[in-house]
């Protein structure tokens, strides 16, 4: 019988299949060429464990270690390639900054310290908004406020600390929000110097690496002091020097545990927690701060209580003081005189701060107690001595709502202020203050000028008729002697602004500032000599080298010592018996009122032989007041201010002296109307004897029709004294 084996099988594929393993395409192991090393099994898997899907097998559980296990090891690989990544990040970044050999601390912007005549500080000025002060010699209760809120290991950390940004990133996951900074006082401060504030991975690791620079190259110390003198503290104050002013009206040596709270407080948000702009949220940071402080040990329990009770600080919103109209001033000359500004500089100024002081609480009293109801809303005041020096201007009401000088910038009407010059120009070609005039109604072409109130005195001298400012002789004399001369001789005093040169001059109709009309009057206070106004006396270093210094002597003389003795002699009048009876006080003083038309503008300008000063009131646009004259709130504010400048100062008499002739009795002519073809002729004058300030002998003049000044003061030669009917008849 054949062998099964040897029947040949024929392929089916309509069947069922005799096995599960007719699908596995495998090959038997004794059909390998290659035997396989593997064992055979003794015996066949049973179904059960043919039935178990393929690919899957049975693993020992494991334990928690297991898990534990296998985050380390992950971690680890992480931390690795994190590092290496950082390691990265940081060589991009780093290359693309110049050569660490090339860095260098940029200089801090220069700051300007005026100081006053008797040693006050008047103001800072520049970028900074005050000067560096040492580590040393600030109040020692900002250094440890600052790095009680800002970075306690300070001392212990490189430049960088790990522990203070891990912090920070804790509080950021816990509250949602960064509540504490990571940035170290050394990162902050390699920001402020070198970097812009953009919130980049790029800046942060910059940042990073200067701060480590900065620590290579300099002390704990250094590094802190730099920050506190750079840092920006809000309201335009850059350093604790300029904070401490600006908020406390002090220096920062000066500082209390309270006021440094404040300050270091400031910190986190400048602008929006100056007590200038919000004072409570100024005052709860500062809490923090102190808590912070008293958490390290820096304050007792009984410093704690003491600085939680202070009162809270409140900053005016801007820059307050009269004295910042002084400062503006100065930086204003400034570059003229020593060109561009960069480095620390101290600037000794004319000005006397007590003074000052003096001349800005006067007209704020009188604008606080009078000026809504007489409609006054603004004053200036300026006081100079003989030599031209600035002892105190003031430029308006309030510097904090009004940076404005007008003591300096603006230009009014002087009204009758500027009749001094028309009475010189008449004085120089022949007149004297017994010459006569008529007062009365007249009329020069389509102008006729009218005395205040409209009330006429007949025939007066010229001395009453500028005590009591008549318009209508003023117009005459301008006539007489004619505008131009009027403008020359106003120039040659002192007067800078453009002048016309027309009749109606006499009436102060040309617009000056204070300060130039001021210095115009000081000539008539120290014998006829027109110094260098001036109020920046030295420009030095902060290491004592001389940048510039006022070597300036007496000016040139402009005025005669004849004329200068009838002119005092004249306005000594307008004090004593005139249009500034209020202004009189113990010492021998003489000045004149103007007024405005409408009342729009009020001054007063008077001089004793110590000081000239200069006084007006008004509006800043134009509104008239109230019938406000040169006599009443100008007389007043410059009476009050002269009476404390002069308190202790020995009495001096004016400079120059003149001996009046009996006046003939004046002729009432009130009601009688008068025109240009109705002046009477002068009266013959009488020889006289005049002096000067010296006390000297006294030298009659050639005639006292012509008196006749030095050869450098009056411009050419004068003709004879006429009055206006000579000028209508051609004589």
């Amino acid at each position: 019988m054949a062998n099964r084996n040897d029947r040949r099988i024929e392929p089916r594929f309509d069947g069922p299949r005799d096995e599960p393993e007719d699908d596995v395409f495998s090959v038997r192991e004794e059909d390998r060429v290659v035997p396989s090393r593997r064992k055979t099994p003794a015996k066949r898997k049973s179904s059960k464990a043919r039935s178990t899907p393929r690919g899957r097998s049975k693993k020992p559980r494991r334990g928690m270690f297991g898990i534990f296990g296998r985050l380390v090891y992950w971690g680890f690989v992480l931390s690795i390639w994190g590092g290496i990544a950082a390691a990265g990040i940081v060589i991009y970044y780093g290359a693309k900054m110049p050569s660490s050999t090339t860095w260098a601390i940029p200089d801090r912007s220069p700051n300007i310290k005026i100081i006053g005549v008797d040693g006050r500080l008047v103001a800072n000025r520049g970028m900074t908004g005050g000067e560096a002060v040492g580590l040393h010699e600030m109040s020692p209760y900002i250094p440890q406020a600052v790095m009680a809120i800002e970075d306690r290991r300070f001392y212990s950390h490189f430049g960088f600390d790990p522990i203070g940004l891990a912090r920070a990133l804790s509080t950021r996951v816990l509250h949602g929000r960064f509540t504490q900074g990571g940035s170290t006082l050394t990162q902050q401060l390699a920001k402020n110097l070198f970097l812009k504030p953009d919130r980049t991975l790029e800046r942060k690791v910059q940042e990073v690496l200067l701060a480590l620079w900065l620590e290579q190259k300099h002390t704990k110390d250094q590094i802190l002091e730099m920050y506190l003198n750079r840092v920006y503290f809000g309201s335009g104050s850059y350093g604790v020097e300029a904070a401490s002013r600006r908020y406390f009206g002090k220096s920062a040596r000066d500082v209390t545990l309270s006021e440094a709270a404040l300050l270091a407080g400031l910190l986190k948000a400048p602008s929006r927690l100056s007590p200038a702009r919000d004072p409570k949220a100024a005052e709860a940071r500062a809490q923090l701060v102190l808590g912070a402080m008293r958490g390290e040990g820096m304050i007792g329990e009984k410093e704690l209580k003491t600085a939680m009770s202070a009162p809270a600080t409140r900053a005016a919103s801007f820059w307050t003081g009269s004295e910042n109209y002084v400062a503006d001033r100065v930086m204003e000359e400034l570059p003229g005189l020593i060109g561009e500004v960069r480095f620390d500089i101290i600037v000794d100024t004319t000005v006397d701060m007590t003074l000052q002081d003096l001349a800005e609480k006067s007209i704020r009293r009188l604008i606080d107690e009078s000026g809504q109801k007489l409609n006054v809303s603004q004053g200036a005041l300026v006081s100079i001595d003989n030599s031209g020096a600035v002892r105190a201007m003031v430029g308006g009401y309030d510097y904090s709502t009004s940076q404005f000088d007008r003591a300096s910038e603006a230009r009014r009407q002087p009204g009758s202020a500027f009749k001094p010059f028309v009475y010189m120009a008449a004085l120089e070609q022949g007149r004297t203050p017994d010459s006569m005039r008529n007062d009365a109604p007249i009329k020069i072409g389509k102008w006729t000028p009218e005395n205040y109130n409209g009330k006429y005195y007949g025939r007066v001298t010229l001395k009453t008729a500028l005590a009591k400012s008549l318009n209508s002789v003023a117009a005459q004399l301008a006539m007489e002697v004619g505008p131009n001369a009027v403008v020359e001789a106003a120039h040659r005093m002192g007067i800078e602004s453009d002048l016309q040169p027309n009749v109606s001059i006499s009436l102060g109709t040309s617009e000056v500032t204070p300060l130039e009309l001021t210095a115009a009057y000081v000539p008539f206070a120290n014998g006829g000599y027109r110094p260098e106004v001036h109020m920046i006396r030295r420009v030095t270093t902060t290491d004592g080298n001389v940048l510039y210094e006022n070597t300036a002597g007496g000016g040139p003389r402009v005025i005669s010592p004849e004329v200068v003795g009838m002119m005092n002699a004249m306005m000594t009048g307008a004090v004593e018996e005139g249009t500034a009876k209020k202004a009189a006080f113990a010492w021998p003083a003489a000045g004149k009122t103007g007024t405005s038309q409408n009342s729009r503008d009020a001054w007063f300008v008077g001089y004793t032989a110590n000081l000239t000063t200069g006084v007006w009131f008004g509006n800043d646009d134009g509104k008239p007041m109230k019938k406000v004259t040169g006599g009443a709130l100008p007389a007043l504010a410059w009476h009050e201010f002269m009476v404390a400048a002069h308190e202790g100062v020995p009495v001096a008499a004016l400079p120059g002296s003149w001996t009046p002739q009996p006046a003939a009795p004046a002729v009432a002519v009130e009601d009688q109307p008068f025109d240009e073809n109705t002046f009477p002729a002068a009266p013959q004058p009488v020889r006289q004897q005049v002096g000067d300030a010296g006390g000297m002998a006294q030298e009659p003049t050639a005639s006292i029709r012509r008196p006749v000044p030095p050869a450098d003061v009056g411009g050419p030669v004068q003709r004879r004294e006429t009055s206006i009917l000579d000028v209508i008849m051609g004589n």
